[in-house]
């Protein structure tokens, strides 16, 4: 087995190449095992060099009501009553532990992006755009 560092982008090309053809290897090969290290391998390398940073607990909230397409009044069972939702997504008003318990266990987002420090400020809309953005970004959307 000829298994070297990944220290390079071209290093990194050829494991890739390297990993899918070992794709279907059968479980307890030498092939198997190869690639198994392989992805190891990738997987430092890409956390290494592509780091995906994760949201702020707004972010994480605004892309996860886009995806399901919720609305503020909808928020409310998590939130608080409509003045609450505005505050919490416009940035005037942080989190409580009770907030981020309801989100964590109705909309499943992780407690440890909800209990993530942030800014209270008011974005303006582009900046609340942008925002959303990187929360669709850090979860794949």
């Amino acid at each position: 087995m000829d298994i070297n560092p990944i220290k390079t982008e071209e290093d990194y090309e050829e494991a890739l190449e390297l990993l899918a053809g070992l794709w279907d290897a059968k479980e307890g090969t030498e092939d198997f095992d190869k690639m198994d290290i392989m992805a190891t391998l990738i997987d430092a390398y890409e956390k290494k060099n592509f780091p995906i940073n994760e949201p702020d607990p707004i972010q994480a909230i605004l892309f996860r009501m886009d995806q399901q397409s919720l609305t503020h009044n909808d928020m409310t069972v998590y939130l608080g009553d409509r003045s609450k939702v505005s505050e919490v997504l416009n940035y005037k008003r942080g989190l409580s532990i009770g907030m981020m318990r309801k989100i964590n266990e109705g909309l499943g987002i992780p407690m440890n992006i909800l209990a993530k420090a942030y800014d209270l400020d008011k974005p303006t809309r582009p900046q609340a755009k942008a925002r959303r953005e990187a929360g669709k970004r850090a979860y794949g959307g």
